[in-house]
């Protein structure tokens, strides 16, 4: 399984589309965790499921998506409704109504991934406008057996290896 998880790209048309282009049809699913600014039939967005940001007034997305890939089950959502700047317990709560072994989730535009409670929570960082770092981010998962891979790169497609971390769900 190999999943591209984007968020927070503000109208960055090039960036999705730079990306889109990048990988192709080698990925099994592609996140956009909101923020997007666009309409949901920009040609930026084709391939991406987008859940609504709380600066998307262009489009219909929905506010969460609950979505299985592989063995996995990916709650997907922006994270405003849930208050991810101060706390990841309220997401939590709703992830697990939903089964979900992945969170996805961005607004903070602060890339990171930790474990907790057996459930993996991801903010792929800012395509458009990082916090805490410098370098404009998004996120690959991949599943190897019981290996989770999570790996960060800047807009370039370079990884960023002091982020790359390996869970075991």
């Amino acid at each position: 399984m190999k999943v591209l998880v984007v968020s927070d790209s503000h109208g960055s048309r090039k960036a999705l589309l730079d990306i889109q282009k990048h990988y192709g049809g080698e990925l099994n699913a592609m996140f956009h965790c909101g923020d997007s600014e666009l309409h949901e039939n920009d040609d930026a967005l084709k391939g991406f499921q987008v859940v609504k940001g709380n600066c998307d007034w262009n489009g219909q997305f929905p506010e969460e998506i609950v979505q299985q890939v592989g063995s996995d089950v990916f709650f997907i959502t922006h994270g405003h409704l849930y208050n991810v700047k101060m706390t990841l317990m309220n997401v939590s709560y709703k992830a697990r109504e939903h089964n979900a072994t992945i969170v996805l989730f961005g607004h903070s535009h602060i890339v990171g991934a930790e474990l907790i409670h057996g459930m993996l929570f991801i903010n792929p960082g800012s395509i458009a406008l990082p916090r805490n770092r410098k370098e404009k981010t998004y996120c690959l998962i991949e599943r190897k057996e019981k290996m989770v891979i999570v790996s960060f790169f800047d807009e370039n497609h370079d990884e960023l290896i002091d982020l790359r971390q390996e869970f075991f769900i």
